[in-house]
């Protein structure tokens, strides 16, 4: 190579992060195991992230979303016994701070209000949380607010209806890509862009 010639920086380029969005299985207390179907898509070494919204219910539920990437962080849910999962994170992935909450000390359940109380608190572009088993996102003043559903259709106390889902997030640098998945008898997959304010 010529002394002349730049080489290429790392600061050139922009890396892509895929993260597993995941929450309320209920394993083994209200769902046997995940959907065979998503069993299928969350295979080792595509993921590098997961963030879970709790009620794991299991040590080997932890294993198993170990196997699909090292790099996980769980909060813990109103059914999870185990005591060393905390009840909020805050990880940075790429150039957003996301905050991880279970959900059930929000009052009401999935009140955008109250999550955005918590949100402030945790001063997060992005705040996961669960509890509802019910897949929902919205923006709200360059925020983002994420409920990955339940990924097995565990029933909850309001609904026993309900449509298993995950969700994946595409990080490169201040954009997301969110891609849900919902099990109706295939699979079905959403796509949702949302981009950082300056």
């Amino acid at each position: 190579r010529d002394a002349n010639t730049a080489a290429p920086t790392c600061a050139s380029t922009v890396e892509k992060m895929l993260v597993l969005v995941i929450g309320d299985l209920h394993i083994p207390y209200r769902a046997n195991s995940l959907p065979p179907q998503f069993k299928k898509l969350l295979v080792p070494g595509k993921i590098q992230h997961i963030l879970c919204t709790g009620n794991l219910c299991s040590k080997e539920m932890y294993d198993y979303l170990k196997t699909i990437a090292n790099d996980i962080h769980v909060v813990r849910g109103d059914f999870d016994e185990s005591t060393v999962y905390p009840e909020q994170k805050v990880v940075t992935v790429g150039q957003f701070r996301i905050g991880l909450v279970h959900g059930h000390q929000v009052v009401p359940w999935g009140d955008y209000e109250s999550l955005g109380i918590v949100q402030r608190q945790l001063d997060v572009d992005v705040l996961i949380s669960g509890h509802t088993h019910k897949f929902e996102t919205l923006e709200v003043d360059g925020k983002f607010f994420i409920n990955p559903g339940s990924a097995t259709g565990a029933f909850n106390a309001l609904d026993i209806e309900v449509i298993p889902s995950f969700v994946l997030m595409d990080i490169q640098g201040s954009s997301m890509v969110i891609y849900v998945y919902q099990l109706h008898k295939d699979v079905k997959v959403q796509k949702i862009e949302f981009k950082k304010k300056a």
